[in-house]
């Protein structure tokens, strides 16, 4: 069954619309978080952004930097910010969200780090250093910080 970004982009569906080329669509948010709020979509239904053939990932991203650039001057804003979520529509999408200072936003903030955050971070290779050398040690503290379970113990 179409996403329903498919549906707007089929016309099945109605939307304020903000911009548009033959491979994107933006328009604004129906549950807007700030006015102004717009979601950059691919017309192409793709559910998860990191599934997007590199191309059409770049291609979404300079879209949106179009869009919000577009946002920023007609809005008279200090920036635009952005957030990929995924969760609420199974149809990849970036959200624009116009704003002069944080507490425009939503934006609660987060918890104190970890120690155990702070490891799980430290296991990751960053891109370009190749995979880390103990592969077995990486698999023993990612059991242990993900599962909570101690070492070299099997996950039933």
């Amino acid at each position: 069954m179409p996403s329903i970004f498919s549906r707007i982009v089929a016309g099945e569906l109605p939307c304020h619309k903000v911009w548009e080329d033959a491979s994107h669509l933006a328009f604004l948010d129906l549950r807007p978080v700030v006015p102004g709020h717009t979601l950059v979509i691919p017309k192409r239904e793709v559910e998860y952004i990191f599934d997007l053939p590199e191309a059409e990932y770049a291609a979404l991203w300079k879209a949106a930097h179009g869009v919000a650039r577009r946002l920023k001057e007609k809005l008279k804003v200090g920036r635009v910010c952005v957030t990929v979520i995924g969760f609420e529509v199974p149809h990849t999408h970036i959200h624009l969200l116009p704003a002069n200072k944080i507490s425009d936003l939503p934006w609660r903030g987060g918890n104190p780090a970890k120690a155990e955050d702070t490891l799980l971070i430290q296991l990751i290779p960053l891109a370009g250093q190749g995979a880390p050398a103990d592969h077995a040690g990486i698999s023993e503290g990612l059991n242990r910080i993900i599962f909570n379970a101690p070492l070299r113990q099997e996950i039933a």
